[in-house]
């Protein structure tokens, strides 16, 4: 067996594991993610982050990501956001700003004065076709049979499909088993990732996310990007919104219309080690 240079980090509680694989060979087999992700026999994590020399000049790295069960993902915004911390650790990249290739776009981000990471996360798309979503929506909602009655909900992509429920109560025993349903749904051709936000103002919101092919994490950055998009395009919260998940706290900012959408939040090298591949 040959050893595995890994970095555990974490963002907002949403765990990694990092594999830098820059100029080597190295491939991500189900079987492989599955033994790093599992929590008693491995390392233990959401997802699985390999990074990879950038297609492009001027960016400092390319990077994959990897659910627990093997699947992979498009955009991970407490991802990217480790990405950084690593890159500033290992390359010196100081403050910023450094652009990063993901498997959705390209990220840009930069240091802040307080430690956490700043990225732009590109522009929330609501059109059906880009989620991709195969329902047609009715005032910007979508509606759903299910076994536990009729869901409505929002959906957007940014950059991999989201669902969102407004939820009166976040602690809702039944939420992982509602987003397991929407994960898999036929309606989402690709999937999706399920939130669940509750309002706690028109600058707070606490959510939940259930993620396709990793299940509920203690955070989400693309998650809480899209539950914000989707309530400010509904005019239910402002430009400025705390996202409050199980692990943490983000801070999302969406002018609306045209503009990108940025998200901050902290991301955490917890320790390096060595595995058998």
């Amino acid at each position: 067996m040959m050893p595995l240079d890994f970095h555990k980090m974490h963002g907002a509680g949403n765990d990694f594991v990092l594999i830098d694989a820059r100029g080597r060979d190295f491939t991500v087999s189900p079987e492989l993610a599955a033994r790093i992700s599992d929590r008693h026999l491995g390392i233990g994590c959401d997802q699985i982050l390999v990074l990879r020399d950038p297609r492009e000049a001027g960016n400092q790295a390319r990077y994959e990501i990897w659910n627990s069960d093997g699947s992979p993902a498009a955009q991970c915004g407490n991802g990217a956001r480790c990405i950084g911390l690593y890159l500033e650790l290992n390359d010196g990249t100081g403050p910023g700003p450094v652009r990063v290739e993901s498997p959705s776009a390209v990220v840009t981000m930069h240091r802040c004065a307080d430690g956490e990471y700043e990225l732009e996360m590109g522009n929330p798309r609501f059109e059906p076709a880009s989620v991709p979503v195969t329902l047609q929506p009715t005032g910007g909602l979508y509606e759903l049979e299910s076994p536990w009655g009729k869901l409505e909900f929002g959906a957007v992509s940014m950059g991999n499909p989201h669902a969102l429920i407004v939820t009166a109560d976040i602690n809702d025993e039944l939420i992982p088993q509602i987003g397991a349903f929407l994960n898999t749904h036929e309606v989402f051709p690709r999937g999706c990732n399920a939130g669940f936000a509750e309002l706690t103002g028109d600058s707070s919101i606490r959510l939940r996310v259930v993620e396709r092919g990793a299940g509920e994490t203690l955070a989400c950055g693309s998650g809480a990007c899209a539950a914000v998009a989707i309530l400010r395009n509904s005019a239910r919260v402002g430009e400025r919104v705390d996202v409050f998940l199980p692990g943490g706290h983000l801070v999302i900012k969406w002018p609306g219309n045209e503009e990108p959408l940025t998200m901050k939040g902290p991301a955490t090298h917890v320790f390096r080690g060595t595995m058998n591949e």
